[in-house]
C-alpha cells in the first residue's frame, strides 16, 4: 500500500501518515518502510547538529504499518492505540536511513488487537515494541 491507499485505513493525514509504504505479508504478519530524508518535522529540534529520529515515531510508524494487517477487520472502524509495551531502541535512525519494519499480529480478544513490531536499517534492529489497539466503530467515534 501507498499513501494513498493507507488513508483508507488509517486515519492519518498530512504530516501524521509517518510511512511511505505498507504490505501485508502474511495471514497475521506485514512490512513497511519509511524513508527518512532529512526534511520531517519531527527532526526540526531533535536535536539540532544531529537530528535523530525520535523513539516515539519509530513506534508510531511501527504501528501505522501493524494496520494493514488488521485492516480487513477495521474497515468500518478505528484503530486507537491502547498501549505500547516492552519498547527498546538499539540503533539511532537518521537521515539517509530506511527505516524497515516488520510486524506481527500476536492475538486478538474482541476488539483489541496485539501486535510485535521491530524496525531496522540496513538490517540491523533499531527499535521493537509490542503494541495494543482498540478497534473503535467510526460512527461512535
Amino acid at each position: 500500500m501507498n499513501k494513498q491507499e493507507l488513508e483508507a485505513v488509517i486515519p492519518h493525514r498530512n504530516s501524521m501518515l509517518l510511512i511511505d509504504e505498507a504490505t501485508k505479508t502474511g495471514e497475521m504478519t506485514c512490512e513497511g518502510k519509511k524513508y527518512i530524508v532529512g526534511d520531517e518535522w519531527f527532526l526540526d529540534g531533535h536535536f539540532p547538529g544531529h537530528p535523530v529520529v525520535p523513539g516515539v515515531i519509530l513506534c508510531e510508524m511501527m504501528a501505522q504499518a501493524s494496520s494493514v494487517i488488521i485492516a480487513e477487520v477495521s474497515a468500518k472502524s478505528i484503530p486507537f492505540f491502547t498501549g505500547i509495551d516492552k519498547a527498546k531502541f538499539k540503533h539511532q535512525v537518521v537521515p539517509g536511513d530506511t527505516f524497515e519494519i516488520k510486524c506481527e499480529l500476536t492475538r486478538s480478544r474482541g476488539m483489541f488487537y496485539f501486535v510485535t513490531g521491530k524496525g531496522y536499517v540496513n538490517g540491523k534492529i533499531a527499535a521493537q515494541a509490542e503494541f495494543s489497539f482498540a478497534l473503535l466503530p467510526k460512527d461512535k467515534v
